[in-house]
């Protein structure tokens, strides 16, 4: 891929679904960390797809499904099919259509398959994808994602307790701010919640293990009275 967008003529295309993202992100993420099995069979397609790690949402789809969005993609020109294989193999088209550089597919890949991530973070999941030299870099090309005639990022509002805002891709269509807002309070209350939960159990097992403590200390004090009244050494009792 070429590292200019000048190079690229970006066509409009609708929103996509999140399968069709989903494919779309494996494909460009298997093509720079596994050069050696792309273009992707259907199988290993699918498997990308319903990964466990370095997914977010996670996703269990079937070979079917899989099929139904390549060939709407390949409608779109994002996914191309490869014709020197007996098996089918694929391969993605994402600089070209959108008409962005590496660095931009880096990025719109990484918000594809792990969700909302603020710019440092993003820095860490595109390691393998492109090395981004710091975080003002990444934000650099997050910018310009977002000042496109279409934008294809929107950088949320920061939420309560966080110092830094997340970026989200708008490649699936627009976003619902105060959904998003909400939910994300919502995630900071449970976590807030869970970590105040976890507080006074732990109190709770200090203040249970204070009761046993002293508990054995009066059983002891009883064991060595009951031994030096029957006239038994404290040792052999």
């Amino acid at each position: 891929m070429n590292s200019t967008a000048d190079t690229y003529s970006p066509r409009a295309i609708r929103p996509l679904t999140p399968l069709e993202g989903r494919v779309v992100g494996v494909l460009v993420e298997k093509q720079l960390t596994v050069p050696d099995t792309y273009p992707l069979s259907l199988n290993s397609l699918t498997s990308g797809c319903n990964q466990k790690t370095a997914r977010s949402p996670v996703m269990n789809v079937t070979e079917s499904d899989v099929v139904a969005a390549i060939d709407s993609l390949k409608r779109l020109s994002l996914v191309l099919e490869g014709s020197s294989s007996r098996v089918p193999r694929f391969e993605h088209n994402m600089g070209r259509v959108l008409g962005v550089p590496s660095q931009a597919v880096a990025l719109l890949t990484a918000l594809l398959l792990r969700g909302p991530q603020t710019a440092a973070e993003l820095r860490t999941a595109t390691t393998r994808l492109h090395g981004f030299a710091d975080v003002s870099s990444v934000e650099s090309f997050l910018d310009e994602l977002a000042e496109r005639e279409r934008p294809y990022v929107i950088k949320l509002p920061r939420v309560p307790g966080e110092r830094e805002s997340r970026w989200m891709h708008l490649l699936c269509g627009e976003v619902n701010i105060e959904e998003l807002r909400e939910r994300a309070a919502a995630s900071a209350s449970s976590s807030s919640d869970d970590a105040a939960a976890s507080f006074a159990e732990i109190d709770a097992l200090r203040a249970e293990q204070k009761q046993l403590s002293a508990k054995v200390d009066r059983l002891q004090a009883m064991v060595e009275r009951m031994a030096k009244e029957l006239g038994i050494e404290p040792d052999a009792a």
